[in-house]
């Protein structure tokens, strides 16, 4: 943010800056004359550019009540609505600013939600996600609680299951004591029975310093309850390593959690000091103790294999994108008419973070009624998905550490992504040919294993260049020998600078 603020003001050119960094940190000598939009203020944003494109700075940073629901949006997959249902949260984490930027709770009401929701099924919107810091802390400042809106929400969703609802992330405290009526909203065939609940710490005495209001054997009963409770339940959470005073014997606690429950998405994290922030204040643990430990927990979370068993089953999916990476969690081929429909699939084999299926059928609304099968799914680590879920209490600032993918949010088996073999995939792909090579081999590769290769063949032939085509070999070479001629150039220069 620092260098983009520079390089407007060294432009000369108006600037507003938004979002949660500047409402929370609002006396940065980098944001001096430049105007800035709160986080509550984001409908008064044209307001804020006209006024500064005339020269004034203008800073809107403070409100008493809640951005209306229904404000022009262009969302970025059409198929999804995110949708806050409430702003701010009531814990006061050590490490965090999120207080400091959102502010108290503030939740919107049962009735404006459930009016919003009526208003996305009807613009075609297949998938509703919950956000919010905090959502088991929702209605807890308006007399309401979390179960009562589920069920609210739930009684408008169509009961063919063409519309899916997903719980965005809650922390341990808010849904204690109400988890059986939560395990009966995520057994509902129109709910994602998938829930991201942050532990942060396997260890008490952290958890006490990180000021969560929560102990280990606390988290243990949600995990244990909705797991018992709800079918193929799925459970993402949250670490933060090395926070200040984290003995080993800490850190270790933390990995026998993660083991214990082999959870199929970890976001990992290094502790980073917030300014402001009483954790700031603390006594550091050495940044290479840090990386060390954030290293081997990732190299325990990579071990699991939590797709392992699912060749040959038979699940109904719900396809919303289109794969042009080849890393999303679940790809079948199809046309991409069939983006925003549902359709039964066949599992045809696993990866350490992809599912591969293939569509047995397409689920038209003449037949959707028939089905209502639920499967497991689960959440990957995102950034912020919107202006709402930006500043979770739960997220540190530093990429996740739980795998390739972890960029990406999706729900396994029920959130399907469309993988095209058409000339649109290609030339999203012809633009980095690295990658373009080892996807065209990954997918030789596991087009051989469909035919007879097996999952242990493929993974010993997964590198071996002697099954390499021509054209392979020779843009391997081409780039090696690129690369090789560019060190030369470099060295060249270097020595004639010197002489």
């Amino acid at each position: 943010m620092d260098t983009l603020i520079r390089k407007c003001k060294s432009a000369k050119k108006p600037l507003v800056v938004a979002g949660c960094v500047p409402q929370g940190s609002r006396d940065l000598k980098e944001l001096e004359g430049v105007s800035i939009v709160g986080v509550q203020q984001i409908d008064r944003v044209v307001e804020v550019v006209e006024e500064t494109l005339k020269g004034y700075e203008v800073r809107l940073m403070n409100r008493k009540t809640l951005p209306a629901l229904d404000l022009p949006k262009v969302r970025k997959n059409k198929f999804v609505e995110i949708l806050p249902i409430n702003v701010g949260c009531l814990g006061a984490c050590t490490y965090c600013k999120t207080k400091h930027a959102r502010g108290h709770l503030g939740s919107y009401t049962v009735d404006s939600l459930v009016e919003r929701v009526k208003t996305v099924i009807a613009d075609g919107v297949k998938e509703i996600w919950l956000s919010s810091e905090d959502t088991g802390a929702y209605g807890r400042d308006i007399g309401v609680n979390l179960p009562i809106l589920l069920k609210a929400i739930v009684a408008e969703l169509p009961p063919d299951g063409s519309t899916m609802l997903r719980i965005g992330m809650t922390n341990p405290p808010f849904i204690l004591e109400h988890l059986k009526e939560i395990a009966e909203v995520l057994r509902h065939p129109c709910v994602y029975s998938f829930l991201h609940v942050p532990v942060q710490s396997g260890s008490d005495a952290i958890l006490t310093a990180m000021n969560r209001e929560y102990t280990v054997r606390e988290f243990r009963t949600v995990v244990d309850t909705l797991t018992e409770l709800v079918p193929g339940m799925q459970i993402a959470t949250d670490i933060i390593c090395g926070f200040p005073g984290e003995t080993d014997e800490d850190f270790a606690q933390t990995v026998d959690l993660i083991k214990k429950y082999k959870f199929p998405q970890v976001h990992i994290s290094q502790f980073y000091p917030r300014p402001g922030t009483p954790a700031a204040r603390m006594k550091k643990v050495p940044s290479n103790i840090v990386k060390n430990r954030s290293r081997e927990l990732t190299s325990v979370f990579e071990a699991f294999t939590p797709y392992n068993g699912m060749e040959g089953r038979v699940e109904r999916i719900w396809i919303t994108e289109i794969a042009t990476d080849g890393i999303h969690l679940v790809l079948v081929i199809a046309p991409e008419s069939m983006l925003g429909t549902s359709a039964i699939a066949k599992i045809t084999s696993v990866g350490r973070w992809s599912v591969f299926g293939e569509v047995i059928e397409t689920l038209t609304q003449a037949n959707l009624k028939s089905v209502s099968k639920k499967v497991p799914n689960q959440e990957n680590c995102s950034p912020c998905s919107n202006q709402f879920e930006s500043c979770a209490c739960s997220k540190e600032p530093e990429p996740c550490s739980c795998g390739p993918d972890s960029s990406r949010e999706h729900s396994v088996l029920e959130e399907c992504t469309v993988s095209m073999n058409g000339s649109r995939m290609e030339d999203r792909s012809n633009k980095n040919p690295i990658g373009w090579l080892l996807r065209k081999r990954r997918n030789h590769e596991h087009k051989k294993a469909e035919n007879g290769g097996g999952p242990g063949l493929k993974k010993k032939r997964d590198w071996a260049l002697g099954g390499w085509g021509i054209v392979d070999r020779a843009l391997l070479v081409g780039i090696l020998v690129s690369f090789v001629m560019i060190v030369a150039v470099i060295i060249h220069l270097e020595f004639r600078n010197r002489f």
